[in-house]
């Protein structure tokens, strides 16, 4: 009965993240086209440049407390309330160091514009605190169909402030507004929908012991912050905010087919593997469901738009986004293992092993700042193939150490991700072969797409996938 009932959560964790990233997918795209129509590379690269300081500090300032709150067995109100608190005011206090830093943010690009810029970025300091502990009660209660309108009704919202802002003319301005207004957002709805609710009298007693495992996740997650945004700096200071923006274009549309993805598997996660860790035959089943679940989205939904990537660029954003495309392809290589990061540090974090999450995604960080400084001379385009090569490694790196807390081999899990993987690419040369029979481009999308959709399904029926029917079988019961 206990492993029908996790069943049962993981599967409407999974379905309601998997239709609340798909509607903000789609919420995306449609913004996402209309600004790129609207602005240029340029505005893109200039808050692009910012990208690196804002997530370092909304990583310190979150300091892990999800992660910890979701680990502890039992949680008071006090709990929660001295994270709101902590969070809140640190909040507050990041927005007031970086307010003054923004004229050496300003000379470190040489670009003055960034000044006023900047100090509209980081309003999302002051927001992004008031949700943190609220969204740690969401996250932990495994409450995703709350989560999914708080996400959609955010990014409704924002988005419909920066396609008005580009119209009237506020540029980068306008995209800065707009990312300030989804973290307001949705903070207010996350204090609106979580049953909890914060009070003035506290104290920050029960942070003590949430910084021994919390702390350990702020440095690892400023590594990955750093290693995510590393590029935009590099080439924001040796390049120019064009090639920033087609860097930051790029990602953007492979980060929002990752984003379905991840996000979908980042809702249950950790909870999910939390409530199974003192079974260790029954977590490995579980961690390696998921994994043949997330190949059987990912590997076809990042190889298709890498697929039809100049197709998609060209008729939708335009001939001027068309650099773009080698950048979307590369990332979307990385993109289809993608979510299997979020489920090694899932797994690594409900084991425990917060040392060795550190260990792994720092290792990941120096690997890749040594992989610039080689290939800076040989261009761009080696640098991201050696910089995304580095995630790669830092897998063998968290499967090492996830060997101590269970009997996982490696071949078992190449092996679990092998049949998406092959069948992913006969659709892309089946459908590559049939789309040469049109010449005009729009078809030749439309054909794509269809064509490797039906391909796809086709081979995973044909060799009787237990993964596609049991998703068949959900989608006909909901």
């Amino acid at each position: 009965m206990a492993e029908q009932t996790l069943k049962e959560k993981t599967a409407k964790g999974l379905f309601w993240g998997g239709l609340s990233n798909g509607v903000q997918q789609v919420l995306n795209l449609v913004f996402g086209l209309i600004l790129a129509r609207i602005l240029n590379a340029s505005d893109y690269g200039m808050v692009g440049m910012l990208a690196i300081f804002s997530a370092i500090a909304s990583t310190i300032q979150e300091s892990g407390f999800t992660a910890a709150l979701t680990n502890q067995k039992e949680i008071r109100h006090e709990d929660y309330n001295a994270v709101f608190w902590f969070s809140t005011l640190t909040g507050v206090l990041f927005y007031l160091i970086l307010f003054f830093c923004a004229p050496l943010i300003a000379a470190f690009y040489d670009k003055p514009e960034l000044l006023g810029l900047s100090r509209v970025v980081f309003l999302g300091f002051l927001f992004g605190g008031l949700g943190i502990a609220s969204n740690a009660y969401l996250f932990k209660a495994l409450m995703a169909k709350e989560r999914a309108k708080i996400d959609i009704i955010s990014l409704s919202c924002s988005g419909i402030v920066g396609v008005t802002l580009a119209l009237n003319g506020f540029a980068y301005y306008g995209l800065a507004i707009q990312t300030t207004t989804y973290i307001g957002v949705g903070s207010l709805l996350k204090l609106y929908f979580a049953p909890w609710k914060p009070t003035f009298c506290f104290g920050f007693r029960p942070l003590k012991d949430m910084f021994g495992f919390g702390s350990k996740l702020i440095l690892t997650n400023i590594f990955t912050q750093i290693s995510n945004n590393i590029f935009s700096v590099v080439l924001g200071k040796f390049y120019n905010p064009s090639q920033v923006g087609f860097y930051t274009q790029g990602q953007k549309w492979e980060g929002m087919g990752g984003a379905l993805i991840g996000g979908m598997i980042n809702s249950v996660a950790q909870p999910i593997f939390v409530q199974a860790v003192d079974d260790k035959e029954r977590l490995k089943r579980v961690f390696r469901k998921m994994i043949r679940f997330g190949a059987f989205v990912s590997f076809p939904a990042m190889l298709g738009l890498a697929f039809i990537a100049e197709e998609f660029v060209f008729l939708f954003l335009g001939e001027k986004w068309l650099p773009s495309v080698p950048f979307l392809q590369l990332f979307c290589l990385w993109g289809t293992i993608g979510y299997m990061w979020i489920l090694y540090a899932s797994l690594l974090m409900s084991n425990g092993l917060s040392n060795e999450y550190l260990i792994g995604s720092a290792t990941t960080g120096v690997c890749q700042f040594v992989m610039l400084f080689l290939a800076f001379k040989y261009g761009i385009y080696i640098m991201v193939i050696l910089y995304i090569f580095c995630y790669f490694v830092g897998l063998f790196i968290f499967h090492y150490f996830l060997l101590s807390k269970m009997d996982l081999s490696i071949f078992a899990v190449l092996k679990d991700i092998a049949p998406y993987l092959l069948f992913a690419i006969i659709s892309m040369l089946l459908s590559q072969i049939i789309a040469l029979c049109v010449s005009d481009l729009c078809f030749v999308l439309i054909l794509k797409i269809v064509s490797f959709v039906f391909v796809y399904i086709g081979l995973l029926y044909v060799s009787g996938s237990i993964i596609l029917r049991d998703f068949i079988r959900y989608l006909i019961l909901k």
